[in-house]
């Protein structure tokens, strides 16, 4: 897809009864294409179609299922001239999603949930996020010990990319994503977000999907420590979405793409006025 000099703006449309912040809502085909558009006039650059919720604890939908909430989506979206990426960790879907028109291929399971995923990327030259994961959502939160998040994190997405290499997946296909709240306590996101420029450093673009996540429940909860609902995390998550950007990530994945796509023009000017102020010295 086209590339813009700004970081850019994904919209997440969740069509699943049961995703963490908007289950349900979008759940028809109707729905979730009436959303997308919402997003993408609300500034969106594109929009995240996922058919099976990666929520903790959240139980896998059979493939079929998965395929006929997801499809039909994502053609009714490229027809109407809406670029596409598909969330999923099957190859069977990514491979009906790119066959329908999807440009990216988003997979938080960086290809451990499908050993068939790196030929699917390979074979189709789609664009690939390749998020850092260590197990299904039923379990991820019994598999976050780290010794240094950062370190670790990095070193995992790295083994992703050798993968992907040997599966003759180009490097110019290949997105990291350090996946915020995945198998990471609500501490172990921090590091990740203030060292980003060490992930950056891979060479790599770099997604980032911290929206609505429970770390910034956490982060805003009152004096009676009650983690704040999902959809009162947006303005919190349009300041990471800000501060991703001044760092230099090539994407935000969002659920709230109006208060994103302010902060991250912000962001392109605040860094623009720096580089025009040295260049006046």
């Amino acid at each position: 897809m086209t590339s813009l000099d700004r970081t850019l703006v994904m919209g997440v449309v969740n069509v699943t009864p049961d995703s963490f912040s908007d289950g349900g809502e979008w759940f028809s085909a109707d729905a979730a294409v009436a959303h997308a558009r919402e997003l993408m006039a609300d500034g969106a650059d594109l929009v995240d179609v996922g058919g099976e919720s990666t929520r903790p604890g959240a139980e896998r939908v059979p493939v079929e299922e998965e395929l006929r909430r997801v499809v039909p989506v994502i053609r009714e979206l490229v027809a109407q001239q809406i670029p596409v990426s598909v969330d999923t960790t099957r190859a069977a879907v990514a491979a009906a999603a790119v066959e329908s028109g999807a440009v990216i291929v988003n997979d938080v399971s960086g290809g451990l949930a499908d050993p068939e995923m790196y030929p699917v990327v390979a074979g189709t030259g789609v664009v690939y996020v390749a998020m850092h994961w260590r197990g299904h959502a039923d379990v991820m939160d019994q598999l976050a010990d780290y010794d240094d998040v950062v370190t670790d994190v990095g070193a995992e997405l790295r083994q992703r990319v050798a993968g992907l290499r040997s599966a003759g997946v180009a490097d110019h296909q290949i997105v990291l994503d350090p996946g915020l709240g995945f198998a990471k306590p609500g501490s172990a996101n921090w590091p990740l977000l203030a060292r980003l420029d060490e992930l950056l450093a891979e060479g790599f673009p770099v997604l980032v999907g911290a929206s609505r996540k429970r770390f910034l429940g956490h982060l805003l909860a009152g004096a009676d420590h009650v983690p704040v609902p999902p959809r009162q995390r947006d303005a919190a998550t349009a300041a990471i979405s800000a501060l991703a950007a001044a760092a230099g990530a090539w994407c935000v994945r969002v659920h709230d793409a109006r208060g994103t796509a302010d902060a991250v023009r912000v962001a392109s000017a605040w860094q623009g006025g720096r580089t025009v102020g040295e260049d006046a010295r």
